[in-house]
């Protein structure tokens, strides 16, 4: 259910709009009647402030989508990087520690790329994680060993830990970027102000005689497609809008683990 929640909500409010564009223009046939200029003027007022509000949601929830879709890849640059620049300061440390701090670092970056493409399975991914987590601490603690070993370069210390420090933060930093949205209460909104917006342009479309179809079919599609296009942003690994060829990064990186 996770991975279509896009498309789920898109469709619901695509079929829930054209009930309400229709439902306001019977409405607006039942009660149509001649009404003074002043009237119409001051309704007309107040259906361009709602359909302002529906505007606003939506341009302010698409900007925050993408923003938030270019952080979380630039953070997959980030992390590549990082963890790139850990990766070459193991020639800092004495001959006989190397080998087993590559393999724990080819093992965490599998751990970290199999989270991700684990999801949207959480259990897996959790599993994945968890794994990543207790490599963290595996490799800190033996570049905290070997860095203090004879056959260690005098400043292997200063140089491996930093960037060993670096390379769990920015992976802390993704997670949380990764479960960072908005709240469902703004999704809830944007889909009662489209609706309210639904009923009056459906009441506005009663004095149109034949019905426009192709307008009502038009404004429910236009609302609902750019929704569904920012839910596709903001949830960029479980549907068709994909984030995970940025990984391609850290394969990259895997790659050149030798």
């Amino acid at each position: 259910m996770l991975e279509h929640i896009a498309l789920v909500y898109g469709v619901s409010l695509f079929l829930a709009m054209l009930a309400c564009l229709e439902v306001g223009r019977r409405y607006g046939l039942k009660h149509e009647r001649d009404e003074p200029e002043k009237a119409t003027a001051g309704k007309k007022i107040i259906e361009g402030a709602f359909f302002g509000l529906l505007s606003l949601l939506v341009a302010f929830s698409f900007s925050g989508a993408v923003s938030r879709f270019d952080h979380r890849r630039e953070l997959i640059v980030n992390e590549a990087n990082d963890i790139g620049t850990a990766y070459l300061r193991v020639d800092l440390l004495a001959p006989e520690a190397q080998p087993q701090m590559r393999n724990l670092f080819r093992a965490y970056l599998d751990a970290r790329l199999a989270m991700f493409h684990a999801l949207p399975n959480l259990e897996a991914a959790r599993q994945d994680m968890a794994r990543s987590i207790d490599l963290q601490g595996q490799i800190w603690n033996l570049a905290v060993t070997s860095t203090r070993s004879a056959g260690s370069h005098p400043e292997g210390g200063k140089l491996l830990l930093p960037a060993v420090n670096s390379m769990f933060d920015i992976s802390n930093s993704r997670t949380w970027a990764a479960v960072t949205h908005p709240p469902s209460i703004i999704y809830g909104m944007l889909f009662l102000v489209a609706l309210i917006c639904a009923f009056i342009a459906g009441h506005s479309l009663a004095v149109t005689k034949p019905n426009p179809w192709l307008h009502i079919l038009g404004f429910a599609l236009l609302i609902s497609g750019s929704l569904y296009v920012v839910l596709e942003i903001e949830y960029p690994r479980i549907g068709f809008i994909n984030i995970q060829k940025y990984d391609q990064a850290l394969v990259d990186v895997r790659t050149s683990m030798r």
